[in-house]
């Protein structure tokens, strides 16, 4: 094991959510590098037990456990899990989230016919199911685990939540009505529990990606010939750095808001990983 940027983890207890994910399997690898035990929690548990076993194998310490993000008996018991193999969770990294595409529509602008128009999906086509879809994922998949792990933070020092919001927080996304706004609401909860629970020490903040280029969102950002499509065109247009972010650009934050060393008078804040798209007005 390898530790990262001089940040010793040893003794702490972490769980991710999302562990099986693109950017939070990094997270928990270079987490598990710092010494720290981590509890990779996942929808699937075959998504869990690979980056568990990644772990494990590189000689670290780490469980991987089956828990919904949306139901709270089963992240109690996540939690029991836990506290069997680990203890009390110190740290909390919340990755679980995505989007479904009955809360998008086809077009950046309303324009008249699309009403009209079955092969377009206008705002007022938007499906209800779709869009508490996403929005119970981002927010309240972020909203239960903060409630079943924090409640052991309680009365302990250096203990530590960290949400995944995004740039679509900031700057809504056209298209993503869902998505955007329940990354705003994990914003604005992020800030609310950090004033919440300041008394009890526990430093609650949130890391905002820009975009990257993922496996997973690949074919959305280029065509089959390897070109940008052409809203990714656009993306990189509004991105002064003129390129995607990468799984390795957002651990460097992640390990200063881990560190009390290094960031334990910070809390109630959202940091952007953008490449400067939230600064950038487009002229």
């Amino acid at each position: 094991m390898k530790n990262h940027n001089g940040v010793d983890l040893t003794g702490k207890i972490i769980v991710v959510t999302g562990g099986g994910g693109v950017i939070c399997s990094g997270f928990a690898n270079v987490l598990a590098n710092c010494g720290a035990s981590i509890a990779v929690l996942d929808l699937k548990y075959e998504a869990a037990a690979k980056v568990a076993n990644e772990i494990t194998a590189d000689g670290g310490s780490a469980i991987a456990i089956e828990a919904d993000v949306l139901d709270k008996v089963s992240l109690e018991n996540a939690e029991a899990m836990v506290l069997d193999a680990f203890g009390k969770c110190d740290i909390l990294i919340n990755g679980a989230g995505g989007n479904h595409p009955k809360g998008i529509t086809s077009k950046e602008h309303f324009e008249k016919g699309d009403i009209e128009n079955p092969d377009v999906v206008s705002f007022f086509d938007l499906d209800y199911e779709g869009i508490k879809f996403v929005f119970d994922l981002n927010f309240l998949g972020t909203f239960l685990p903060i409630q079943v792990f924090s409640r052991n933070m309680i009365g302990r020092t250096g203990c530590n939540i960290i949400n995944l919001s995004s740039m679509a927080a900031f700057k809504p996304l056209t298209k993503v009505l869902a998505y955007s706004a329940s990354k705003a609401a994990i914003s604005n909860l992020t800030a609310w529990l950090a004033v919440h629970f300041a008394d009890e020490g526990i430093r609650v903040n949130a890391i905002a990606p820009g975009f990257f280029a993922t496996a997973q969102n690949h074919s959305l950002l280029y065509d089959k010939d390897g070109n940008l499509t052409e809203r990714s065109g656009k993306i990189i247009g509004h991105t002064p750095m003129g390129r995607f972010g990468t799984v390795d650009n957002l651990t460097g934050t992640l390990l200063w808001l881990v560190d009390e060393k290094s960031s334990g008078f910070i809390t109630g804040v959202v940091i952007p990983i953008d490449g400067g798209f939230s600064a950038y007005a487009g002229v």
